[in-house]
């Protein structure tokens, strides 16, 4: 999530080496520098330099054909730092836990993050999808279960803002993308108390959500329950686990005040 502050107490090489980070995390394949350069939009140069000081520090590793630049391995002990000082993902582990317990599907915490969504908690059921198993994993609020719940407790100008500042792509041929159609799906998930996403980032599967609240109200987190279509119909599996996530979730937004 960005915050905007005063332009003059920002260092721009520091939003320069953010850029790189996210730029090699962004295409998902090894990098040049030239193509460093072109998907952080810098020149050359400073792609050089950056990229250098990221590889001494470990945040940056050669691939293993030698042909570019990846995400260091020193990266995942700040993603361990964030996860250890996050008083939600705390709170939030041992409720998912119990809840896996039960259901006997995919259990996974989202946390709120602009017009997108943050998974911090993934815990797998018998089916395993590579994606689906990763922590820091985002994806567009408007198509996620999770973005959906959290959206349905904010206020029309707040869920216009997300829309306006989302890039709205369907991500599968389900995906529901148009403004109108998503409106309405924030919609059920305010009367219904929990939001439904079939097969919306991934064919073959059905995901359900309720938002976590903070204790002034406001949405910051989601508890999401996934499972399959080779195994459930929607209307069964809204059935039997909305109760559950919906008790999850409103067990957290209690601890949380």
């Amino acid at each position: 999530m960005k915050h905007e502050i005063d332009p003059r107490l920002k260092l721009q090489s520091v939003v320069r080496t953010f850029q790189v980070l996210e730029a090699i995390g962004r295409v998902g394949r090894p990098l040049s520098l030239s193509e460093i350069a072109q998907e952080a939009g810098i020149d050359k140069s400073a792609a050089q330099r950056i990229a250098n000081t990221l590889f001494a520090l470990g945040y940056l590793e050669r691939s293993e054909a030698r042909n570019g630049y990846v995400p260091g391995r020193r990266i995942l002990a700040r993603a361990h730092d964030f996860l250890r000082a996050s008083p939600i993902v705390e709170r939030a582990t041992p409720l998912l836990i119990e809840l896996r317990k039960t259901c006997h599907e995919r259990v996974d915490l989202s946390l709120h993050d602009g017009p997108m969504i943050i998974y911090a908690v993934r815990l797998q059921s018998k089916r395993e999808n590579f994606p689906a198993t990763l922590i820091g994993r985002r994806l567009p609020a408007y198509s996620s279960s999770g973005g959906r719940a959290m959206m349905a407790l904010m206020e029309d100008g707040a869920i216009d803002a997300i829309l306006a500042a989302s890039d709205l792509r369907p991500i599968t041929s389900r995906t529901i993308h148009d403004p109108d159609g998503i409106k309405a799906k924030i919609a059920e998930a305010r009367r219904d108390g929990f939001a439904l996403a079939v097969e919306e980032s991934l064919l073959g599967e059905v995901v359900l959500a309720a938002a976590v609240e903070d204790g002034h109200g406001q949405p910051v987190a989601a508890v999401h329950i996934a499972g399959s279509l080779s195994e459930w119909t929607v209307d069964d599996f809204a059935a039997r686990f909305s109760p559950l996530a919906i008790e999850t979730a409103r067990a957290l937004s209690l601890s949380s005040r």
